[in-house]
């Protein structure tokens, strides 16, 4: 830029307006003030003006040299309306720089309208700084007056003027930085808000991963429970489709696919063994007691314990003949064809007979369990010569009927062995048409053999070097053997010693529940012991099962103890031995004061009742054996 002198000509005007660094300086010092300015317009407006060294000058230096140059004593009215160019386009550098600004912003918030707005926000700029450029340029005569009236006024209106600039730049400097600042952090809400939707759609897409796999699961449990449940529907189709030839299976059944497809296989179940009965195979007669399990049965050919010996008989055989536990079967058994793999078990391919009648006619037999108890009215005698003294005592003490569920409380060393066999020997003696069943569970192996001999009965025995599982096994099978008897109209008197060792027995075996009652007794063990006892009943028009156990008292043992309570009351008849008259020599050592029987008027005659109770009180006084054996004898 060029300085004029106060007096200028119009070519030298002309000269100076083409001059595009100087014109935009002029203006931003005329709006902005000198420190709004960059150093490059600086150094042009130095230059200009004629400033030597300007283009080694700082900022600050060149902002100082360029008001000295402007001061009143250099300063003409050319001068003067140099300035207000210089504001004007001071005023409308920033004014198309801010539009700028926002045009370079406006593509991170908006993707298309942004660029038609900021074309018309910069169209309205330029037209007001148009505007404002024509308005200054009709007041420059008006100014040049003053001026040159008042030279001193004019560097102090500067002054202001230059430090109102520099507030006016500040705050907008502020302002621009809050934009940004609020811009960016916009930006980052915006980045938040975006990376939230992000998590909350993958959030979304996991759940529904896992509702689909929670389907899936789903839908492979109800496939693999169809599976199940038509595999069992099959299974029970299977067995009931028995045909005439008794092999249990359907004709869908015989089309089997393997190996064996060529052997010939009875029944519905492929695990059972072949039970068809062929011309050349060769037939062996066995019979024995039948033991029913969960999946399968066998024939007790040895007595009521597993043996080597034992029969298998196939589940399809049990359903047909309706076959219980206890029955007493006899039947063919194939022997191992030639060629054939031998089995454990040799089966049962035939049935002759079922607790000694037709197999046919067990299909009709009555229920044990649906038949009517009432009242034991049926008396059996005990009492045969007078050698044995004990039958007549237990006559008068506690008189036995037919259906008796009785008790019989046994101190240590008070004779309990002997007085069972005495009871035994007297049933079968007075009352041979009774079926006398005499139990022994965790006995010694020599009082088997004495019961054995001496008892003309079934002894039924388990001795105390097996296994709990086989003790329980005895009682369950030859209490079951005793009901299927009774279902045939036939009296049975079970003797057992003891109910005591039974319990600790179903104990023992009984699987752990973790609920333990007193005397470290399993809740398990007590139940079975209850029915064995409980099974004991006068079938009303029928038969009778009456069963006399022995229990254990005054051992000291809590478990003992246990379980005289929960079978006492139970009772329907009691024995009381004493200890303190077994060791004064008494025999039998009967307690007649603590022995009774319950309603054993159905069981005495009108006349008898008195009688009895005049002996009881004879035998309670008696002190030895002389004495009893005085009063039974005056019986």
């Amino acid at each position: 830029m060029t300085e004029t002198p106060p007096a200028a000509t119009p070519a030298d005007s002309q000269d100076a307006a083409p001059d595009a660094a100087t014109k935009p300086a002029r203006k931003a010092s005329k709006s902005g003030g000198l420190g709004s300015m960059l150093l490059a317009d600086l150094k042009s407006m130095a230059g200009g003006m004629g400033i030597a060294g300007a283009g080694s000058m700082k900022k600050a230096q060149l902002v100082e040299a360029i008001k000295a140059a402007q001061s009143p004593a250099a300063q003409s009215p050319a001068a003067s309306a140099e300035k207000q160019d210089q504001k004007q386009a001071s005023q409308q550098a920033r004014a198309s720089a801010q539009p700028e600004a926002v045009q370079s912003e406006a593509p991170a918030r908006t993707e298309e309208p942004a660029p038609q707005t900021t074309v018309r926000t910069r169209t309205r700029k330029q037209r007001a700084a148009e505007q404002a450029a024509e308005a200054a340029e009709q007041k420059q005569p008006e100014q040049k007056q003053p001026e040159q009236k008042q030279p001193e006024q004019p560097a102090q209106k500067q002054k202001q003027q230059d430090k109102q600039d520099q507030k006016t730049d500040k705050q907008n400097d502020k302002q621009q930085g809050q934009k940004q600042g609020s811009q960016k952090q916009g930006n980052q809400q915006g980045q938040r808000n975006q990376e939230r939707l992000q998590d909350q759609r993958q959030e979304q897409r996991n759940q529904e991963q896992r509702g689909q796999d929670q389907r899936e699961q789903r839908a492979q449990e109800q496939r693999a429970q169809d599976r199940n449940q038509d595999r069992q529907q099959d299974q029970r189709q299977q067995e009931q489709d028995d045909d005439e030839d008794g092999e249990g299976g359907s004709r869908r059944n015989r089309r089997r696919r393997g190996r064996d497809r060529t052997t010939p296989r009875a029944g519905g179940n492929r695990s059972e063994p072949d039970t068809t009965i062929l011309e050349d195979d060769v037939l062996v007669p066995a019979a024995g007691i039948l033991d029913v399990l969960d999946n399968c049965a066998f024939v007790r050919t040895s007595g009521y314990l597993p043996g080597p010996e034992d029969v298998y008989l196939s589940l399809s055989m049990v359903r047909k003949y309706h076959l219980r536990r206890g029955d007493a079967v006899v039947g063919q058994v194939r022997q191992p064809r030639e060629g054939e793999r031998r089995e454990k078990f040799n089966p049962m391919v035939r049935i002759d007979s079922i607790n000694g009648t037709e197999a046919e006619g067990a299909k009709e037999r009555p229920e044990f369990s649906d038949a009517v108890p009432v009242h034991p009215h049926q008396r059996l005698r005990l009492a045969t010569d007078d050698a044995n003294p004990t039958g007549k005592v237990i006559d008068i003490a506690a008189p036995v009927g037919k259906g008796q569920r009785g008790l019989i409380l046994t101190p240590p060393r008070t004779g309990a062995t002997s007085l069972l066999q005495s009871i035994a020997q007297a049933v079968t003696t007075n009352n041979p048409e009774c079926h006398v069943m005499v139990v022994l569970v965790d006995a010694r192996p020599e009082e088997v053999t004495d019961f054995q001999r001496a008892v003309k009965g079934e002894v039924v025995a388990s001795t105390f070097d097996r296994q709990p599982a086989d003790h329980t096994l005895v009682a369950e099978l030859a209490i079951e053997r005793a009901k299927r008897l009774v279902e045939l109209g036939h009296d049975v008197v079970v003797l057992l010693d003891s109910l005591t060792r039974l319990g600790r027995a179903y104990n023992l075996a009984a699987p752990a529940n973790g609920r333990v009652l007193a005397g470290i007794v399993d809740a398990s063990a007590v139940h079975p012991t209850k029915e064995f006892f409980g099974a004991a009943r006068k079938i009303e028009d029928a038969g009778s099962l009456t069963v006399l156990a022995t229990v254990a008292v005054g051992t000291g043992s809590a478990t003992d103890e246990f379980f005289l309570e929960e079978i006492a009351g139970t009772e329907n008849w009691e024995l009381a031995l004493s200890a303190e008259r077994a060791a004064r020599g008494i025999v039998p050592a009967v307690d007649v004061v603590a022995s009774g029987t319950r309603h054993e008027e159905k069981l005495l005659a009108p006349a008898e009742g008195a009688v009895v109770g005049d002996i009881r009180k004879q035998l309670a006084a008696a002190d030895s054996s002389q004495a009893v054996s005085k009063v039974i004898g005056a019986r």
